[in-house]
């Protein structure tokens, strides 16, 4: 079956297509993609992953069509980014 890993950088989106046999797991799936040699700093006891958006584990199944996204940790605060803009202001 047909999915999407997607990865973002800071600087570029990263969009690979994948196909993976019935009954694969997320986890499956980033490995067959070869994400992870391409970008060895994503490391998946660290990284949290999604399938559209919604939070998943490593070990649930993938169905066709899903798209895989690999989230990267937060770099500042989300409430400490906003003051920060807010003092520009």
């Amino acid at each position: 079956m047909k999915l999407e890993i997607i990865y973002a950088l800071s600087s570029e989106q990263i969009l690979l297509d994948c196909e993976v046999p019935e009954e694969s797991t997320v986890r499956d799936a980033i490995i067959a993609s070869n994400i992870l040699t391409k970008y060895p700093e994503i490391d998946l006891t660290l990284n949290s992953v999604g399938i559209f958006s919604q939070l998943v584990s490593l070990e649930d199944e993938v169905h066709a069509g899903d798209r895989i996204e690999i989230y990267r940790p937060l770099t500042i605060d989300p409430t400490e980014a906003r003051r920060l803009r807010a003092l520009k202001r």
